[in-house]
C-alpha cells in the first residue's frame, strides 16, 4: 500500500470540504486526476474510504483512519519544516485556521496581515465556520487553530480567551429605534432584515435563536459581506445584526446607528482553540502567539 504526500493532502482536503470537487480545487488538482487518486487509494487499501452522497462525500471508518494518520504525517512534515526554517530561509509552512464570522470580518484581517508581513514563508488557510463546526474539525485533527464563541461546548480542546464580542442591531439614523439604548430580540424579528448568506456562521447563529423564539426572520435580502449589509441598512432596505466592531467601523462613513441587543447570548467571549498548544507545529505556534498578543488573549 503506497500513498504519497499528494494523496494524503488531497484526501484531507476532500474530507474537510466533504466534496471531491472542492477538495481537488484546494489541492490544485484537476477533478479527474483527484478522483483517480482516490480510487487508487481505495484499491490499494482494499476498502472504500468515502461514502458518496448526492450532496457530497464523507469519510468511512477506514477513511477516518486515513484522515487521522495523514494529519499526523503531514503535521510531522510541518514540524520538520518549521525546525529547518530556524536554520534556513525560504522554506514554506502552512497553517489551517477556522473562525466564526465575528472574528473573520472584524479583527482577523488586521491581525493576519501583520503576521503574514512578519512571516513571509508561512501561508494561512482561513475558513469561516460555525463554532460547532470548528470545534468538531479541531477535535478531529482537521485544522490547527480555531476562533470560536464560548457559548459552544469546547470539549477537551485547549483554549485561550480572546476579546468580548457583542452582537448589535444596526439601523438607519432616521429609524424609529434610533433613540433606544437597547432592543429585545423579539422586537428585531418584527423588522425587515438584511442578512448574510446561509453559509455564514453568524447567520446560522442568529437563525438558531430565531427558531428558539418561534418566529422566523423577515429577510429582505442576503449578502456575502458585512460591509455590504451595512450599506443596505443605510439605504433603508432593512435592519441588520452584526458584530459591534463591524458596526462601529461602518458608522464612521455610513449614516447608521448601532443598538445593543438585550439578550444574554448577544455578548460572547471569543476563544482561540486547538487540540494541544504544545503539540502545534512551529508555524501554527507562531500564529497562535501572534493572535494571543493582538486579540487580547491570556493563558487560561
Amino acid at each position: 500500500m503506497r500513498f504519497d504526500l499528494t494523496d494524503l493532502r488531497l484526501f484531507l482536503h476532500v474530507a474537510e470540504a466533504e466534496s471531491i470537487t472542492r477538495g481537488a480545487e484546494r489541492a490544485g488538482l484537476a477533478l479527474a486526476s483527484a478522483s483517480e487518486r482516490i480510487r487508487g487509494m481505495e484499491l490499494a487499501g482494499g476498502v472504500p474510504l468515502l461514502e458518496r452522497h448526492p450532496r457530497g462525500v464523507r469519510p468511512t471508518p477506514a477513511g477516518l483512519a486515513v484522515v487521522h494518520h495523514a494529519r499526523l504525517m503531514l503535521g510531522q512534515l510541518e514540524q520538520m519544516r518549521g525546525e529547518l526554517g530556524q536554520y534556513a530561509r525560504g522554506l514554506r509552512g502552512h497553517v489551517r485556521l477556522l473562525s466564526i464570522t465575528a472574528a473573520a470580518a472584524a479583527s482577523l484581517p488586521e491581525a493576519l496581515s501583520g503576521f503574514l508581513a512578519a512571516y513571509p514563508t508561512i501561508d494561512i488557510d482561513l475558513e469561516e465556520r460555525t463554532s460547532r463546526e470548528a470545534v468538531d474539525a479541531l477535535a478531529g485533527g482537521l485544522a490547527d487553530l480555531g476562533i470560536v464563541a464560548d457559548t459552544t461546548d469546547l470539549g477537551a480542546l485547549e483554549t485561550l480567551p480572546l476579546y468580548l464580542d457583542r452582537i448589535v442591531l444596526v439601523v438607519p439614523r432616521e429609524h424609529a429605534l434610533t433613540e433606544r439604548s437597547a432592543v429585545a430580540f423579539r422586537e428585531v424579528l418584527d423588522e425587515p432584515l438584511v442578512g448574510l448568506s446561509h453559509s455564514r456562521s453568524l447567520q446560522a447563529y442568529l437563525a438558531t435563536h430565531a427558531a428558539r423564539a418561534g418566529r422566523p426572520f423577515k429577510l429582505r435580502v442576503r449578502l456575502n459581506g458585512l460591509d455590504s449589509v451595512c450599506r443596505m441598512v443605510e439605504r433603508g432596505v432593512g435592519v441588520a445584526i452584526v458584530p459591534e466592531a463591524v458596526a462601529r467601523r461602518a458608522a464612521e462613513t455610513l449614516a447608521i446607528r448601532a443598538i445593543p441587543i438585550d439578550e444574554p447570548w448577544a455578548l460572547r467571549r471569543l476563544r482561540l482553540c486547538t487540540r494541544s498548544f504544545a503539540a502545534l507545529t512551529p508555524h501554527a505556534r507562531q500564529l497562535a502567539q501572534h493572535l494571543a498578543e493582538h486579540l487580547g488573549a491570556e493563558p487560561s
